[in-house]
């Protein structure tokens, strides 16, 4: 699949993108919100058989952070733990982690509590075994942060990166930006997102049926 392959080609046309980005942000400014409104994209699939087709799974990097304020701790060594704690990010250091006794009730409450989660090298190994399969199971399983990275860094880029995770229905969702972006910014965004999720899929555009764009509080706003 070369990019220049009809299939993957995006089939979204930019004006049609920008008009329902514009409507949306008219919208969302003529009813001035007590929060930042997300902007969402969903997608409803067709001749997709969950049960018989693969269930495609996959990451991609946003130009720009789609969740400002999305939650991050940091499961980390001492070093770890002191830079999180210099750049006011949330972390727990192993002698926290043990305290939690492998409680469910309270595995989930910390699984809840955060967006993501970044465990150092030293930690990684021992998380099914401090914690066991809590955060796996709440599709929160720790990412990778060594001492080579810069933690800001590696914070944006986990803000930047949306998740795509067909389970059994044949819709799904996922925040691609929020109403303070500008027009272009968005697009971008709404841009990587469509056309990593079309290459997920068997048949790519074949097997998309719609793609709407909407605001928290705001109704879809259809662009395929």
């Amino acid at each position: 699949g070369s990019l220049t392959d009809s299939s993957t080609m995006s089939k979204l046309a930019s004006e049609g993108v920008r008009e329902a980005i514009r409507v949306m942000f008219a919208d969302s400014n003529s009813k001035k919100r007590k929060f930042r409104e997300s902007v969402e994209l969903q997608i409803g699939l067709k001749q997709y058989d969950p049960q018989k087709d693969k269930r495609f799974s996959g990451s991609v990097k946003l130009p720009r952070i789609p969740r400002p304020n999305m939650t991050i701790c940091v499961l980390g060594d001492a070093q770890h733990c002191e830079e999180a704690e210099k750049n006011g990010i949330g972390n727990m250091t192993v002698e926290d982690l043990k305290k939690l006794n492998k409680n469910k009730k309270l595995i989930k409450k910390l699984a809840k509590k955060y967006h993501a989660f970044l465990a150092s090298d030293a930690l990684i190994k021992q998380i099914p075994r401090l914690l066991g399969p809590g955060l796996n199971k709440a599709g929160k399983f720790p990412g990778l942060i060594t001492h080579q990275e810069k933690m800001s860094d590696k914070i944006d880029e986990l803000k930047s990166t949306i998740k795509f995770q067909l389970k059994k229905a044949l819709c799904l969702a996922c925040a691609v930006g929020h109403v303070e972006m500008t027009e272009q910014e968005l697009f971008a965004n709404i841009n990587v997102a469509v056309n990593f999720l079309v290459s997920l899929l068997k048949k790519n555009w074949q097997n998309v049926k719609t793609l709407n764009v909407k605001t928290t509080m705001g109704k879809p706003n259809r662009i395929y």
